[in-house]
């Protein structure tokens, strides 16, 4: 903890239902813009999510001394105040738990967000103290969304208001008041300024303005004696303080303990849980309310795609189908509208990409082999339905099925696939045409489609798209497979993509492959050897033209970098699928190692998740967002998987 190389490149992450967050490093010192105490949507601005309360610094005053907690980085590498060097224990496994000595003063504080509240709780307790002690405590006002910088102004607000145990202020119209709170009387010494320079260095790394200034409105003092315990409340709106201290323990008490990888990624699955209700009152929420999957923290937002896929993991992967019914419902609904061009009323992105209703099959089908075949097709069955309705006859107005069997799609001019980073407003990776995963997705959601025929005795249904299936398997082995026993990428006219990128493993993992059997371990074969890291699958191979695999440097670099030889842990999910499918029992004792790189990541870059990305060369780091919706949900249906081959025979 005292390292700052060790603990300013490890984060913490504490979220609400309401997509609202608490973020930073393990020694409470922000390092990027999208850091902060309390971050929060504020819907009546715009849909992102802004930094209200940046910091809390806590000082221990005894005998007229002080020793300020808190740790700031400003220009020119200078560190200040220096609380870390006070820092003894470090304990994440339920709540992040830090403890400070000074002298003979023990400090303990927990912090906690709370679920169904934009409100951060952090109770501070006095374990040991000689003598009589003071806590200080400097709020750091931010009132700014994520993706900008606050910076010295006339026109913020200094104005604060009285409220029971604590105040209330807004620093611009607009947004909600920040109530700040203590469970216990206390005084607030009005002394406002501005704190300038304060530097944020993974935003240099990341090629972004790098610094802004922060406003401290004054402090709060608190006595505390030897054992006892004060809860501070950050909130938008006001608390009622003679609960603080039971709402503090009611919330620790449903944490699900990160006392080991499994535990974990189920605590990060919850994080993604995301609720829109109609009242704006998170507690009063029913399962008439929205309710989505974040893609990722923290700046991601409801994708389509990454609804999709991620669903069966983050939800049935560990007995929770209640939560993906939820979340179909409300994806079905805003499917449905784009099916049939109406205004969408759901708040997910991306809903037009043309391989997103496949992707519904494919996450109705894995509800299917979780929940049986008769009740999934009691609730999605007429989805399933009218989606290969929709696209055989042509609905989409970016999928067009040819008289071959295959799905076109233009992707020239526009990213239309999940590797969609853009320079200059043009697709780094142009993937267009016949794309492979989009082709191997329709084959498996026609022969699914089929089998739900089949199981209803509708004939001429399962006639017709056995038929339309052997079509689409005749062409897409004529069409993809090439000489050298893996896949093309994508075929477009005369133009066809030769480089070893890792789309190809769909067409193996998914329960209907095109493929034979030889085809299909061909396949498994040249990922092995040239997309397999301890990471997941590099986006292409080191042999092919453009190898980047270091997601470092300005935007513009990482933009190049982002499919070009960075590993992905969400298709290692699926590559683990396919060897397990091909090559089940014998394939065991392989798959459970390669789940060891990622059970080392837990503790590395934000705790107790995965991140967005990693380098495809050793050693591997963690890069781009801090916890990543797909990289969690693939890795715990992997786990799932296991547990179904080692019972079986």
């Amino acid at each position: 903890m005292t390292n700052l190389e060790e603990s300013l490149r490890r984060e913490l992450l504490r979220t609400n239902r309401s997509g609202a967050y608490s973020s930073s490093t393990l020694v409470d010192c922000n390092t990027r813009k999208y850091h902060g105490l309390l971050v929060v949507p504020v819907p009546e601005i715009d849909d992102e999510n802004h930094v209200l309360l940046s910091s809390f610094d806590c000082t221990v005053v005894q005998h007229g001394a002080e020793f300020n907690l808190g740790l700031h980085k400003y220009q020119g590498n200078n560190f200040s105040p220096k609380g870390h060097k006070y820092i003894r224990e470090f304990d994440a496994s339920k709540v992040p738990t830090t403890t400070y000595r000074v002298g003979g003063v023990i400090l303990k504080r927990e912090i906690i967000f709370r679920h169904y509240e934009d409100c951060i709780l952090i109770r501070y307790t006095l374990e040991d103290a000689h003598s009589a002690t003071t806590l200080r405590f400097r709020p750091f006002l931010a009132f700014r969304s994520v993706r900008q910088f606050t910076h010295e102004n006339s026109v913020a607000s200094r104005e604060y208001h009285d409220v029971e145990n604590g105040i209330k202020t807004c620093m611009y119209q607009g947004y909600p008041d920040l109530y700040m709170q203590f469970n216990k009387k206390n005084e607030f010494h009005f002394q406002p300024d501005w704190y300038r320079g304060i530097e944020y260095p993974k935003e240099q790394e990341r090629g972004y303005a790098s610094n802004e200034d922060l406003y401290v409105p004054g402090y709060f003092e608190v006595p505390i004696k030897k054992g006892e315990s004060i809860v501070f409340a950050a909130s938008t709106k006001p608390q009622k303080t003679n609960q603080l201290k039971r709402l503090f323990q009611e919330e620790v008490d449903e944490r699900v303990p990160r006392d080991n990888f499994y535990h974990c990624l189920v605590t990060a699955a919850h994080q993604f849980h995301n609720r829109h209700v109609a009242s704006g009152d998170l507690a009063k929420a029913d399962d008439n309310d929205d309710r989505y999957l974040l893609a990722g923290y923290p700046w991601f937002k409801c994708r389509a795609r990454d609804t999709f896929i991620s669903l069966p993991g983050l939800t049935l992967a560990i007995e929770e189908s209640d939560y993906f019914e939820l979340v179909m419902k409300t994806a079905e609904r805003g499917l449905r509208e784009f099916m049939e061009g109406k205004p969408l009323t759901v708040k997910i992105y991306e809903m037009d990409q043309p391989d997103v209703p496949l992707w519904a099959i494919w996450a109705i089908q894995q509800y299917a082999k979780a929940e049986g075949r008769e009740k999934c097709f009691d609730k999605y069955g007429q989805l399933v339905i009218d989606i290969v309705k929709y696209i055989e006859e042509g609905g989409h107005p970016n999928l067009r099925l040819d008289d071959n069997g295959l799905l076109y799609s233009n992707g020239r001019d526009r990213a239309v696939t999940w590797m969609n980073s853009t320079a200059n407003g043009r697709p780094v990776v142009p993937r267009s045409g016949y794309i492979v995963e989009f082709n191997a997705l329709w084959y498996n959601a026609l022969r699914f489609c089929a089998s739900l025929a089949q199981d209803r005795g509708d004939v001429a249904s399962q006639q017709h798209l056995e038929a339309l299936a052997q079509t689409t398997k005749e062409s897409f082995v004529a069409t993809f497979v090439n000489e050298y026993g893996y896949l093309l990428d994508y075929v477009d006219g005369n133009m066809m993509d030769w480089s070893v990128r890792p789309n190809q493993i769909f067409a193996v993992a998914f329960d209907y492959s095109p493929l034979s059997q030889q085809q299909m371990k061909s396949v498994v074969d040249i990922c092995t050897r040239e997309l397999l890291t301890p990471k997941g699958l590099r986006s292409l191979s080191p042999k092919s033209g453009g190898y980047n695999p270091m997601y470092v440097g300005p935007q513009t670099q990482r933009d190049y970098a982002y499919h070009q030889g960075t590993a992905w842990p969400w298709l290692g999910g699926f590559y683990m699928e396919a060897c397990l499918k091909l090559y089940k029992r014998t394939r065991l004792s392989f798959v459970e190692r390669q789940m060891v790189g990622y059970e080392d990541e837990i503790d590395y870059h934000a705790i107790g998740t995965i991140s967005e990305l990693f380098d495809g060369n050793p050693p591997f780091h963690g890069r781009g967002a801090m916890s990543f919706a797909m990289n969690v949900a693939e890795i715990l249906r992997t786990m799932k998987l296991l547990e179904k081959y080692s019972y079986q025979k």
